[in-house]
This record gives C-alpha cells, structure tokens and sequence, in this order.
C-alpha cells in the first residue's frame, strides 16, 4: 500500500492508504479526525467539508492520492479552542441542533468568508446553499455566518 505525504491541521503526516481512499475516511479512522462526519457519500450534503490548500472541498469524494504533498485543514484545526470568528458567531446566534452539519457548515463558511470578507445575504445564501441541514437552521446559519463576517472585518 502506498504512504502519502501531506501537512493535516498543520502538522506534517504520513499515511497509508490505497490511492483510491477518500480522504474523509482517512481522517476519521487513521488520523482519528472525527469531527468531520460522513453524510452522503456522493459530495453533495457538504458535511464532509474540510479545507484543501485554504479552498472548502468535499472529503468524501477526494482520493488521498489527489492530496498528496497539500495542506487540509478540518473542523479540529480551524483554531485549537474554538476562538475562530466563524465558531464564535455559531455559538452566539445557538445555529447547532442535532449538531451533525455544523463542522461542515462552519468550515464552508469560513473558506467563503476568507474570500468574500464583507458578503451579502444573498452571497451568504448562496455560498451556504450546498450544505444540507437536517434540523433546517438555515436562518441561524446565514445569520451566523453575516455576525462572522463582521467579526472579521
């Protein structure tokens, strides 16, 4: 089995793995990375979300050996104790109610917001639109993600 070189959460790491293996299963059961979680399978609920190289992708769908030598970070790397100004708007407006979106939602959200540091609501509506919620907190994630704005700006 080959071992892929990559730098997780900021931490350079070696992993083997069959050059076919999604990613997100990589993180889970080898690196122990649980907070990103499985939802569909096919890339299109966004709760698999991580950074690749800064840019919000779909783990589920990513190979490891499309990552190979590329920086990920994930929902346990976004900031070591929840500081990050996209986790601190979740907590002030209360988004989570089952919780099982958040790590993906937040993760979309601040890979958007990194880009577009002063959004629209449509913009926030529109970039937020491939994550699926279950409990259908929409509002309170686009709102969120609007108090996230302004606290990076």
């Amino acid at each position: 089995m080959p071992t892929y070189q990559l730098t997780v959460n900021g931490k350079d790491t070696s992993v083997e793995a069959s050059e076919d293996s999604p990613v997100l299963w990589v993180l889970r059961d080898q690196l122990d990375l649980v907070g990103t979680k499985f939802g569909c399978g096919i890339a299109q609920c966004g709760a698999c979300t991580i950074h690749l190289d800064g840019v919000g992708v779909r783990s589920c769908s990513l190979t490891i050996a499309a990552v190979a030598g590329k920086s990920l970070t994930t929902i346990e790397g976004l900031s070591d104790d929840g500081s990050h100004p996209v986790q601190e708007a979740w907590k002030e407006v209360d988004v989570p109610q089952c919780g099982y979106c958040q790590a993906g939602q937040i993760m979309t959200a601040s890979s958007f917001l990194d880009k577009n540091p002063n959004p629209s609501p449509d913009e926030i509506k529109n970039a937020m639109h491939g994550n699926i919620c279950r409990c259908a907190a929409y509002n309170r994630i686009h709102k969120a993600v609007g108090i996230a704005a302004e606290k990076m700006g």
